[in-house]
């Protein structure tokens, strides 16, 4: 362990963090709304701390053991978290830091979960700030450092392996450099892209660039109460729709794809987005089936497929209350959380490729059952799966469980309802956001108990952090030399 490797190496971090302040300070010049003395004055705050940690710190480690990269990642996505708090408790826009501290988690890790109401009255510079710590924090701050870190001189493989969620395919290129530009540069373009997309569909420069950002994040903030129902537009829906899809699959594979011209080929041949793509459909086939047998429910046709891809894919963006569905569509919907989008996404839950594997190794138990003798392996595509990581998949499986149980006792012992408290938990530790009851997408977390909202921004990280990263720490092997 190199502790003062580590503080030099969060120090960065700040620092970029601070300078990125300056951004929303400019967006409150342009629109002439208030805040940009705060959001400068939060930025060159930071920005010192930052310093001054690199300072304490000494310089460039000479190298980073895979211990440090998971200490510098659960420690900067803490501190990262506190920072953020900073404009919403300074500019008084949220006076409790329990609060401030609770929305800016949610955005950086996000969930998309909110304590604001009024967001259309609310200064530019606020919102453009809530969009802009997603998707800071879609991709990851820390690949973004990866990149950066080289010319400062220190490698950043270690942090790569802890950060990149889920369970990812081999590097794209031989340097860890080069792989986290390469995916700085897909993630900017599919943005602009996105951007451009929602301008020409009707929505103002200002959203357009807002919602791109949550939309490629997979983070669900909006400029609006309604969320993207505001904005009562099939094309708009529809663009939101393939763009929460695209943001969902593993960025690895856009990549491959792009080789090739953006091949569908290439995309079909994996396993994972196979699944992913079949998972959605039969989840909009099977609540639009239960929909269309209730007749309490107007939802329909663009609307369901809306709402279910974008919890499906841990999005949280809605166009209409589905907490006012029927509970067989609830349930579905609640479910579908845990699953989340594909590994090495910007999305949230357990990844689908996680539950694949999960369920393949149920089935291979089932047969041993019947040959007790045969020798049985779990496959992905052509590629035995071995041992270790089923056992490692079983055990994220429990940790995740277990959590979320947790979790929700906990929320659910502060005095909340149990379905609000039930399904909080599980839109937070699977970064979705928008749960029912209390928290449902006609709703937000603003009603909810301060110890409430303090576990559930420990499950916002906890999900972001995808559980070993947390645990390891917890592990007295881990802090012996």
């Amino acid at each position: 362990m190199h502790p003062k490797g580590v503080i030099w190496t969060i120090g960065i971090l700040v620092s970029l963090y601070g300078c990125s302040m300056i951004v929303p300070a400019f967006v409150a010049m342009y629109y002439d709304a208030g805040h940009m003395a705060e959001f400068l004055e939060a930025g060159a705050i930071v920005v010192v701390l930052g310093l001054a940690m690199m300072r304490f710190g000494g310089g460039a480690p000479e190298r980073l053991t895979h211990r440090d990269g998971f200490m510098i990642v659960a420690l900067a996505w803490l501190t990262l978290a506190l920072i953020g708090a900073v404009p919403f408790w300074t500019t008084g826009i949220l006076p409790s830091m329990v609060d401030a501290m609770f929305e800016s988690a949610s955005g950086l890790t996000t969930t998309g979960a909110t304590v604001l109401s009024g967001l259309d009255t609310l200064p530019h510079s606020i919102l453009f700030w809530r969009s802009m710590q997603e998707w800071l924090g879609g991709m990851g701050i820390i690949v973004l450092a990866v990149a950066v870190m080289p010319l400062l001189g220190v490698g950043g493989m270690q942090l790569f392996k802890a950060e990149t969620p889920g369970p990812v395919k081999d590097k794209l290129t031989a340097r860890v450099t080069e792989t986290a530009k390469l995916l700085w540069y897909l993630y900017l373009g599919m943005t602009m892209i996105c951007a451009l997309a929602y301008y020409l569909g009707g929505m103002n420069t200002f959203d357009a660039i807002n919602h791109a950002m949550c939309t490629v994040a997979i983070g669900g903030f909006s400029t609006h109460d309604a969320s993207f129902g505001y904005f009562d537009s099939p094309t708009l829906k529809l663009t939101g729709v393939f763009f929460m899809v695209l943001a969902g699959i593993n960025f690895t594979l856009h990549f491959a794809a792009a080789l090739r011209g953006f091949s569908l080929q290439t995309y079909f041949k994996d396993e994972e987005f196979r699944t992913y793509i079949v998972w959605i459909c039969v989840l909009v086939l099977l609540i639009s089936a239960i929909l269309a047998s209730s007749d309490a429910v107007t939802d329909a046709g663009i609307d369901v497929l809306f709402n279910v891809v974008s919890i499906a894919t841990t999005t949280g963006f809605a166009v209409s209350d589905y907490g006012l569905w029927p509970a067989g569509a609830t349930l579905l919907l609640l479910l579908t959380m845990f699953v989340g989008a594909c590994a090495g996404s910007t999305g949230g839950g357990m990844k689908v490729v996680r539950i694949l594997l999960l369920f393949r190794q149920g089935l291979r138990e089932i047969r041993r059952l019947v040959h007790p003798h045969g020798v049985i392996h779990v496959k992905m595509g052509k590629h035995r799966i071995t041992p270790d990581v089923t056992e490692a998949l079983w055990g994220f499986a429990v940790l995740f469980i277990v959590c979320y149980v947790i979790v929700a006792a906990l929320v659910a012992i502060s005095g909340v309802d149990m379905v609000t408290a039930f399904t909080a938990a599980a839109a937070c530790i699977t970064n979705t956001g928008p749960g029912f009851g209390q928290v449902g997408p006609a709703g937000n977390y603003e009603s909810l108990p301060d110890m409430a909202k303090s576990v559930l921004i420990f499950a916002m990280l906890l999900g972001r952090l995808e559980i070993y990263t947390f645990f390891v720490l917890l592990i007295p092997e881990f802090w012996r030399d």
